[in-house]
C-alpha cells in the first residue's frame, strides 16, 4: 500500500460539520493528512504525523477540498465569441445561440470533441477542479447525444443526458414528435452512459408539460434528475425539479418566494451559475436570500461555448462573494461540499478518512484569498486520487 503525506498544512478546510473551526468549513490548523490508495486515512497534528513513502511540504499554505462543477456542458465545438462580443455591445441573451454549436457539434469528428473534453478537463484540473458533471445537448440526434455522453463516459463519472436542451431547428414546428424522440429512441440510447437527466424548462426552450414528461422518462429508466430552471424569467422549473425530487436545480436566477420555499423545504440543491450573468449581463441569482431561507446552494461554472465559456471555479467564487452577497467561507463550501451534494457524492467535496483523496495546495494562507485575490493562479499544487497532477 503507497502512501502520501501531505506536511505542514497552515489551514485545512475539512467541511466536516463540527471539525475544527471557522463553519462551515470546519478549518483545522497545523495539521498534516495521510493518503493511502487514493483515500485519505488520517488527519492530525502536523507533530504527530506517520511515516509515509512519499511527502509533499505544504509550507504552512491553505489546503482544501477540490472543487466539485456540477454543472457542466464540456463537449461541443466551435465557439461563439462574436455572440458575446454582440452581447456586450449591447444585444440581449435569448439562448437561441445555442443551435450554432448544435450545427458546429454534428460536423465534428469524435476526435475533435474528445480533444476539446480533453483540454476543457485539464484546464479546469489546473484550476482545482477535481471532480466535473458533463452534460450533452449539443447533438440533439440519436447518435450525436449517444456519442456526445460516451466521449463525456471517458472524463467522468456524472455524465447528464440534456437531449432536451432546445428543440432542434428541424423540429421546430414539431415540438411534440421531438420530445417524443427524446423520450425514446434517444433516451435509449443515451441512458447507457449517462447517470443523470436534464431538460431546459425555459420559454424558447421546453414548458412545463414537456420538461416533466422527459424527466418522467429518465427516471423509469433509472437516471437521476436535474433540472435547468428560471434562468431567464419567473417559472415552473424550480418547482417541478423539487416535485420530481430533483438532485438539483440549476440557474435559479429568477426566483419566486413560493420556488424559495419549496427549495427550502426539499433537499434540492440549488445550483448558481455565477459565470453566466457575467458573460450575458444578467441579474444575478440572490445567493444570499436562498442561504438565510436554509436552502444548500452550490456554485458551478456552467462551461459552455455561448452563455459561460469559464472552466474556473476560483472565478466564480469571487463573483459570488462580490455581486451574490455570499461570504468567502459560504462561497468555498458551496465550490466543494455544495457541488458533491449537488451530485449526491460523499466520497469528494469534504477531507476526512474514508474520502477521496482530491485537494488543492494554496499559494496562500487562506482560503479567503480565493475571493479576495480574483484573477490570480493561486493553485500551487492539486491532488485527484491522492495523485499529484500537473502543476499550473
Amino acid at each position: 500500500m503507497s502512501s502520501l503525506l501531505v506536511d505542514d498544512i497552515g489551514e485545512l478546510v475539512t467541511n466536516s460539520a463540527g471539525e475544527g473551526a471557522g463553519e462551515p468549513l470546519g478549518i483545522r490548523r497545523d495539521v498534516a493528512l495521510l493518503v493511502e490508495d487514493g483515500r485519505v486515512t488520517w488527519i492530525g497534528p502536523a507533530r504527530d504525523a506517520p511515516a509515509a513513502d512519499r511527502r509533499i511540504d505544504a509550507q504552512g499554505a491553505a489546503v482544501l477540498p477540490g472543487f466539485v462543477d456540477s454543472h457542466a456542458h464540456l463537449v461541443f465545438a466551435g465557439d461563439r465569441a462574436a455572440e458575446f462580443a454582440a452581447r456586450m455591445a449591447g444585444e440581449p441573451y435569448t439562448g437561441g445561440g445555442i443551435r450554432t454549436t448544435v450545427g458546429a457539434t454534428r460536423a465534428a469528428s469524435d476526435d475533435e470533441l474528445r480533444a476539446t473534453v480533453r483540454r476543457l478537463r485539464a484546464e479546469a484540473m489546473r484550476q482545482g477542479t477535481t471532480a466535473i458533471e458533463i452534460k450533452s445537448g449539443y447533438g440533439l440526434t440519436v447518435a450525436d447525444e449517444a456519442r456526445s455522453l460516451r466521449i463525456a463516459a471517458e472524463f467522468t463519472d456524472d455524465t447528464t443526458f440534456l437531449g432536451a436542451h432546445v428543440v432542434p431547428a428541424e423540429y421546430a414546428d414539431r415540438p411534440d414528435d421531438y420530445v417524443g424522440m427524446v423520450c425514446g429512441p434517444m433516451l435509449a440510447a443515451a441512458a447507457p452512459y449517462a447517470r443523470w437527466i436534464d431538460v431546459f424548462c425555459e420559454r424558447g426552450a421546453f414548458d412545463v408539460d414537456h420538461a416533466r414528461a422527459i424527466l418522467a422518462c429518465g427516471q423509469a429508466v433509472g437516471l437521476g434528475v436535474r433540472v435547468h430552471a428560471n434562468q431567464l424569467g419567473p417559472g415552473p422549473g424550480v418547482r417541478l425539479g423539487v416535485e420530481l425530487g430533483a438532485a438539483s436545480v440549476d440557474h435559479c436566477t429568477h426566483l419566486t418566494d413560493a420556488d424559495v420555499d419549496a427549495l427550502a423545504g426539499s433537499p434540492t440543491v440549488a445550483t448558481l451559475l455565477p459565470g453566466a450573468e457575467f458573460s450575458t449581463r444578467s441579474p444575478y441569482p440572490d445567493a444570499r436570500r436562498l442561504l438565510d431561507a436554509g436552502v444548500t446552494v452550490a456554485l458551478a461554472t456552467d462551461c459552455n461555448p455561448g452563455s459561460s465559456y469559464t472552466s474556473s471555479m476560483p472565478f466564480c467564487i469571487a463573483l459570488a462573494v462580490r455581486e451574490m452577497r455570499m461570504t468567502p467561507a459560504e462561497a468555498v463550501w458551496a465550490a466543494t461540499a455544495g457541488g458533491a451534494a449537488a451530485l449526491r457524492r460523499d466520497d469528494v467535496g469534504r477531507l476526512r478518512p474514508g474520502a477521496r483523496a482530491d485537494l488543492m495546495i494554496l499559494d496562500a494562507p487562506s482560503h479567503l484569498h480565493l475571493a479576495y485575490r480574483p484573477g490570480v493562479p493561486l493553485i500551487r499544487q492539486v491532488l485527484h486520487n491522492g495523485v499529484p497532477q500537473c502543476r499550473p
